[in-house]
């Protein structure tokens, strides 16, 4: 607690200088999230970024944010299947991609955050995850100069307010766009960009078993299934019923999109597969026995050798790697 105290907090090096959000392919849909009260500006944006890399919103100073949601690997964890707080304490669930979060009406596996504001309490407040409360978070970030200045220039006034705060996130959160990988500049005839033969054909099988839940061009629907998964004994997760206490909702979990899916492993919520192989097995078995399956899952997904090889190189066209290299979204206090 000393040293923490005592040390001197970094300043923010090459604060971003360009433009933090960008215009939306016109095949999209508008967000749900519209920023009317919580105008984008260059500040505030990077009020919110320092905020997703700052330690100093868990109870010992140690978890952040971004030590779960890792932008190389589109802000996903991939070395746990269950995400790690403080005390290593370890959670139940598997930390998903942060991307294209304006387009979300719910937040987490089971939708039980209803705000994209309200988003950073729920992990700052879980005693598994950052175990800290609003309150003294705001009271170690004021006691700071570098959020005095950045809080300064955001709000034109020194006190970063819970608000002021859950905004920036905001900002920052919601303006990490994943809109340019392949398979866009496929949508968008960007300079004569084609799928190769194999990745045609994988869209093809795509449209055909995959495209009623994981809808483009968002690839999800947003909605609450049960895809078959036997709970795992030492959790008996229940999914959405944790949330809305109704027996219809036990084991469905939030479709998640696939965009980025190469870089988002572990799969599934508890993060039990490694491999899209095993993913894709899974739905290929089939002989589902599961209270409240989703009827799109009644029997086998007949695919061959060759499809499920070309489904995954379709697959990887979904990956931006613009994004995950994008220097707007990566630690200020790394940067060279």
């Amino acid at each position: 607690m000393v040293l923490v105290s005592c040390s001197v907090d970094a300043p923010v090096k090459n604060p971003v200088n360009d433009t933090p959000f960008e215009f939306l392919p016109e095949n999209w849909p508008l967000p749900k999230y519209r920023f009317t009260e919580n105008q984008i500006s260059k500040d505030r944006f990077e009020l919110g970024r320092a905020l997703f890399y700052e330690t100093r919103l868990s109870r010992d100073n140690s978890i952040s944010c971004a030590g779960c949601h890792i932008q190389n690997y589109a802000f996903a964890q991939t070395d746990h299947a269950f995400s790690h707080g403080v005390d290593n304490r370890v959670g139940t669930r598997n930390a998903p991609g942060l991307f294209n979060l304006a387009w979300h009406t719910e937040f987490m596996h089971d939708g039980a955050i209803n705000h994209i504001e309200k988003q950073p309490l729920a992990p700052i407040a879980n005693p598994i995850e950052m175990d800290e409360n609003l309150t003294r978070v705001l009271e170690k970030l004021n006691a700071l100069p570098k959020y005095k200045t950045l809080t300064r220039a955001a709000y034109n006034s020194d006190t970063l307010t819970s608000q002021r705060m859950l905004w920036a996130m905001t900002q920052f959160m919601g303006l990490i766009y994943a809109q340019h990988s392949k398979y866009d500049a496929v949508k968008n005839n960007t300079n004569g960009i084609h799928f190769t033969a194999a990745e045609q054909r994988g869209y093809d099988v795509f449209i055909q078993h995959c495209n009623a839940c994981h809808r483009e061009p968002l690839f999800s629907d947003f909605e609450y299934r049960s895809n078959g998964l036997a709970p795992l004994p030492m959790l008996l997760d229940s999914g959405r019923s944790h949330v809305t206490g109704l027996s219809k909702d036990k084991w469905k979990f939030k479709t998640p999109s696939l965009r980025n899916v190469a870089l988002t492993y572990p799969y599934m919520h508890d993060g039990r597969f490694t491999t899209l192989d095993q993913c894709i097995e899974h739905y290929r078995r089939g002989n589902f026995n599961h209270e409240n399956l989703d009827p799109l899952l009644k029997g086998a997904i007949t695919l061959s050798e060759g499809q499920i090889s070309d489904l995954k190189l379709f697959l990887n066209t979904l990956t931006d790697y613009t994004m995950i290299y994008d220097r707007r979204f990566s630690d200020p206090q790394l940067q060279p």
